[in-house]
Order: structure tokens, then C-alpha cells, then sequence
């Protein structure tokens, strides 16, 4: 009896410890986390969508939220941080910025060197 609950004392740790460890590798943007989600074109890979949430935290930090999910993409995947933004992107006047919903749009292409 002592080694089950010896044994679900340390799952409940390993558990606890697996959920704190999220929040920590987030990336905050002006000191907060705004999601962001990335979809590739089905037809040309190097292009993609980036939509950020939570814009009303505030819009820096958003613009830099979307800057960067879109370089770690190209990084990762084309090995370049080259990016043609459509509509100027993250540095676009606040008036042409594209929203839906609340959040935030932004598309590009990762260019080659």
C-alpha cells in the first residue's frame, strides 16, 4: 500500500511539474503573450498567414508577436529571416493593418538568399 502511494505521489509530481513548465517557455511581446497561429500556403510553401490574438493587450507587442512567428518559420524551414510582407506587414500604418475578428493578419513569403 505505501508503494502505490509512493508511486502516485511522484505521478502527481511529474504532472505538476510537466504543467508549470509551460507559461515559462512562452514568448511575451511589451511583457505579455499574445497566440499567434501560422498557416503555409497549400500552393506555395514559402508563403503563409500569421493571425495574432489578444491584440487588445496592445498593438506592439502584436506586431512584434507576428514578426516573429513569421521569421521563426522561414528560419526554420527555408533557413533565411528574409521576409516580402504583403500590405507593409508588422511595420504597415495602424489604418492598413488587416483585422479579423479582433486579431491581427499578417502575410508574406519567406524569400531565398
Amino acid at each position: 500500500m505505501a508503494r502505490i502511494r509512493i508511486g502516485l505521489f511522484c505521478l502527481a509530481g511529474a504532472f505538476a511539474m510537466a504543467a508549470c513548465g509551460k507559461p515559462g517557455d512562452r514568448t511575451l511581446f511589451d511583457g505579455n503573450y499574445y497566440p499567434v497561429k501560422l498557416q503555409e500556403d497549400r500552393d506555395d510553401r514559402r508563403a503563409f498567414t500569421v493571425s495574432v490574438r489578444n491584440t487588445e493587450q496592445g498593438l506592439a507587442g502584436a506586431r512584434e508577436a507576428g514578426r516573429h512567428e513569421g521569421v521563426r518559420f522561414c528560419v526554420e524551414t527555408f533557413g533565411s529571416s528574409d521576409i516580402a510582407w504583403k500590405n507593409g506587414g508588422p511595420d504597415a500604418p495602424e489604418a492598413a493593418l488587416l483585422r479579423s475578428g479582433g486579431d491581427l493578419i499578417f502575410s508574406g513569403r519567406c524569400r531565398e538568399w
